[in-house]
């Protein structure tokens, strides 16, 4: 099992920029970042493999950028150009999947979550 603590959320307007952090006990292959607002299912937003392949969500393709640094055992979300529409609880979570796509069923564990809203 892996704890993930997420870090970084909070709240800004809109066109404004947030960076989120995530610190893991254990690495996995893949590392990912998922989403959910109120009334909505979890999504996927961005996923990376250890080799580094990216994987994003259509929504937020050229405005976020995930990253992650092996050593420190850290994972990272950069938002620019939010929108409110970005208003989630983000979560950090983990995969053993050599694919590390963004499907919520093959992630085994996940962070509590950090909260981002976005004023318009």
């Amino acid at each position: 099992q892996v704890q993930l603590v997420e870090s970084g959320g909070g709240s800004v307007q809109a066109g404004g920029s947030l960076s989120l952090s995530c610190a893991a006990s254990r690495y996995r292959y893949c590392m990912g970042w998922f989403r959910q607002a109120p009334g909505r299912e979890r999504e996927g937003v961005a996923a990376i493999a250890i080799d580094r392949r990216t994987t994003y969500a259509d929504s937020v393709k050229g405005r976020f950028t995930i990253s992650r640094d092996n050593t420190k055992k850290t994972l990272y979300l950069q938002m620019n150009s939010l929108k409110p529409e970005d208003t989630a609880m983000y979560y950090c979570a983990a995969s053993t999947e050599w694919w590390c796509r963004l499907q919520r069923s093959e992630y085994n564990d996940w962070g509590q979550g950090t909260q981002v809203t976005i004023s318009s």
